[in-house]
């Protein structure tokens, strides 16, 4: 064999050598063909080795299929015998040398890259959803290897340092970590603990780097990295490395500190839930305010964004049926969908994808986008099908039902809340039949109101499946369920004018979407609550839930905070301006114990903004 040869051919060469020399009786056990793999074989070529292997295993297979002779048949048959042996030593070599290939492949994607490329070869490499993504020793080792390369390119300097500060911060974080952790496990989160008491301003103090100092200064003061990204006109290339590894080690650190929390079943999930949205809305804002100063920063953290929710989508508490809302611009959206075509090719990879397709979908209903809401469930419920995920398939079913209630299209939701009932029974996806039996009595309930129907057993037997979703949810202590068949149950007994009954329903559904931490179900219930108050002249409380209910529904850019805006601009048209505003103040203690000074102090403004648009 000579080394002058090219790649491919090199590798040929040594995959026939060993079949010679194994035919020739000259090899005497597997390890003699590894010794002679670990040789051969040049660190970070991997791939091209797999696929000049594959090749020859096909071509003699093709031989063997196809030989009469009873000679060279045998031949044929030793011969794919002693390849199926490289085969095998080929995969404890891979196993061995993982590390070393996986660092040496990323070093060759980054160094041969073009210069607009350099970032995402690089945030491939971190890409925890990678057949091996990365440690931290490993990135450092690609650090120290890059920083050889500076001579070639200022670039890889640039990389390498940033890599090395990047987790050289983390490290300070990690130890502050989990004492501010333990210091606040009963009050842990990303919202409602702004300035010094919040995580971010924690982390500021540790960090000794400019950037992500100012990062965490703009979060903890409650603006959002939008912002941040907008004013960071100069960033270098080392200062975004930077960040990007600090908030990829910390998002996956906090991760996996929840992940294993035993003292709460819920807080767990729901803090893991609460970190992935959490870490995905901040890189879709960095990537939408580097769009107009630097492309490049802009593309790579819509990249981190993707990955973050693919990983996501794999986790086993993946909210299916809401509790959390993405809110995401039609650009990122349209890459979502570009970047998980890519992992498609397996049906692991399309399930992410429809499950990523649910998310999205019920967000967009959230934000009044009804035909994009439904043109996405359609989507999901196609890839779930052909993935052969039922649980997924049955969500989309119940999704739509809601989606086709939101555009008043009851016969619609009734035949989609229908098939998800029949499915989710004969699947026994118990999550599944709790909503399907909910959403079936919502939509009869609003399909009678619609056409004037006023005989109460329609109302009657709408109800009871109501109920019947309630007793299941109750019975699965699965709290999102819950809080959607109060909200329900509360909202057709509103319908049906029994305000005291939907009064008492809305009031448990907004206590158990408070628990969930729904904030969309929280500031739907509160506007109903606000319209069941106003009809038996309630008018302070009417206030006190319109209120909160269009803060909150606002917040998350849901266009249902209108309604809450649209009762309370009635009520103080009614009562006048004074009076209204009494009642507002009167109320402040209670409003500022949810939505803190600041929100308190924006509902004013919500109603100026809501005449404005009219």
């Amino acid at each position: 064999m000579s080394d002058s040869l090219p790649l491919r051919d090199h590798y040929l060469a040594l995959i026939n050598d060993i079949i010679e020399t194994t035919l020739k009786g000259k090899i005497s056990s597997v390890e003699q063909v590894y010794q002679m793999l670990l040789k051969g074989i040049t660190s970070g070529t991997g791939e091209v080795f797999e696929l000049v292997l594959s090749d020859r295993l096909n071509t003699i297979q093709s031989q063997l299929d196809s030989e009469t002779d009873e000679l060279r048949k045998a031949k044929a048959t030793r011969s794919l015998r002693a390849a199926k042996t490289i085969q095998t030593q080929w995969q404890r070599w891979q196993e061995q040398n993982k590390a070393t290939e996986a660092i040496s492949l990323s070093m060759r994607e980054i160094t041969t890259a073009t210069a607009d490329e350099r970032l995402t070869a690089l945030l491939r490499a971190t890409d925890p959803n990678q057949k091996y993504p990365l440690n931290l020793s490993q990135l450092q080792q690609l650090a120290q290897s890059l920083q050889k390369f500076t001579s070639a390119n200022e670039d890889f300097g640039q990389i390498a340092d940033g890599i090395t500060r990047g987790i050289a911060s983390w490290q300070r974080i990690q130890a502050n970590l989990l004492n501010w952790m333990y210091e606040r496990k009963n009050s842990l989160g990303f919202g409602g603990v702004p300035g010094e008491n919040s995580p971010w301003a924690s982390w500021a103090k540790v960090v000794n780097s400019e950037v992500p100092q100012a990062f965490f200064h703009t979060l903890a003061v409650e603006q959002s990295a939008l912002e941040f990204a907008e004013k960071q006109q100069t960033i270098s290339l080392s200062n975004w490395v930077e960040l990007t590894i600090i908030l990829q080690l910390l998002q996956r650190g906090l991760i996996n500190w929840f992940d294993q929390q035993a003292y709460d079943i819920q807080a767990g999930p729901k803090l893991s839930i609460s970190t992935f949205l959490t870490f995905a809305v901040i890189w879709s804002q960095l990537a939408s305010g580097f769009q107009n100063q630097a492309l490049i920063y802009s593309n790579g953290a819509s990249q981190i964004m993707l990955q973050i929710l693919r990983t996501f989508a794999q986790r086993p508490y993946f909210p299916l049926y809401g509790g959390i809302f993405a809110s995401f611009s039609g650009s990122y959206l349209r890459d979502a969908l570009d970047y998980l075509d890519a992992p498609l090719r397996s049906a692991e990879g399309t399930q992410e994808k429809a499950r990523i397709l649910t998310l999205l979908g019920y967000s967009q209903r959230g934000l009044g986008r009804y035909d994009r809401s439904l043109d996405f469930h359609q989507q999901a419920i196609e890839i779930a099908r052909k993935a052969g995920d039922k649980t997924c398939e049955i969500a989309n079913l119940n999704h739509l039902s809601r989606t086709y209630v939101q555009q008043q299209n009851y016969a619609e939701a009734i035949n989609y809340s229908q098939r998800a009932l029949i499915f989710s029974r004969q699947t026994g996806d118990k999550t599944g039949e709790a909503n399907a039996l909910v959403n079936l009595g919502y939509s009869e309930v609003m399909q009678a109101k619609q056409t004037e129907i006023s005989e109460p057993e329609v109302y009657e037997s709408a109800i009871n499946y109501l109920e019947q979703g309630l007793k299941l949810a109750e019975k699965l202590s699965d709290l999102q369920s819950q809080a959607l068949c109060f909200s329900s149950l509360g909202i057709a007994y509103l319908v049906t004018t029994q305000y005291t009954t939907a009064i008492k329903y809305l009031e448990n559904a907004f206590r158990t979407a408070q628990v969930s931490g729904d904030l969309y179900l929280q500031g739907r219930n509160l506007a109903y609550l606000a319209e069941a108050n106003y009809q038996i002249a309630n008018y302070e409380k009417a206030v006190y839930t319109g209120s909160l209910g269009m803060y909150l529904l606002e917040q998350i850019a849901a266009d249902e905070w209108r309604q809450p805006a649209g009762l309370l601009t009635i009520i103080r048209g009614q009562m006048g301006i004074d009076k209204f505003q009494l009642l507002l103040q009167q109320n402040r203690p209670k409003m500022i114990a949810i939505i803190g000074v600041d929100g308190y102090d924006h509902i004013p403004k919500l109603l100026v903004k809501y005449q404005e648009d009219m």
